[in-house]
């Protein structure tokens, strides 16, 4: 079982870029959490994702001399969640269907790939742990990172930082 929710159930065997498959799987799982729950049940269940994904990938890579393989994609699940938090938030807020911000999905995918992959200061520390811990902990901070950028870029087209 641990595999499975490791590769998110394989997505993480597809080729070329796993990171990038994952992340965008992530997608759909998100909008459908936000139909179903609204902004609060994204944010658990990116928490929940979190410690699942931790667990998983601590099991399937027990005794492996790689700390973090490649198809291991549970971690991109958790970080492009919370890249996504801003525009659940912002449909929430503005009592609009989230498809409605397709630009903030473009940036927070975009943005989330664009830090998990270059990994600039705290995600690259987070990374170096060699640990699931720290498998976890980069995309998470990297998801961060992509969600302060969308809140930003949001705020810009809207006027609010003008």
């Amino acid at each position: 079982m641990s595999r499975a929710i490791a590769t998110v159930f394989g997505v993480g065997l597809l080729r070329p870029a796993p990171g990038t498959w994952g992340s965008l799987a992530a997608l759909p799982l998100a909008w459908a959490l936000h139909v179903l729950g609204g902004f609060t049940l994204l944010a658990l269940a990116s928490v929940a994702v979190f410690f699942v994904g931790w667990w998983a990938t601590r099991a399937a890579t027990a005794g492996a001399e790689d700390h973090d393989p490649s198809e291991i994609v549970i971690d991109e699940v958790a970080g492009q969640w919370i890249a996504l938090w801003p525009v659940s938030y912002g449909a929430q807020f503005a009592g609009v269907d989230m498809l409605a911000l397709w630009p903030g999905w473009i940036a927070a995918f975009v943005l989330f790939r664009l830090f998990d992959i270059w990994k600039p200061g705290p995600v690259g520390w987070a990374d170096r742990r060699h640990d699931a811990w720290g498998v976890m902990l980069d995309d998470v901070v990297a998801g961060v990172m992509a969600a302060l950028c969308v809140a930003v870029l949001a705020a810009l087209a809207h006027g609010v930082l003008v």
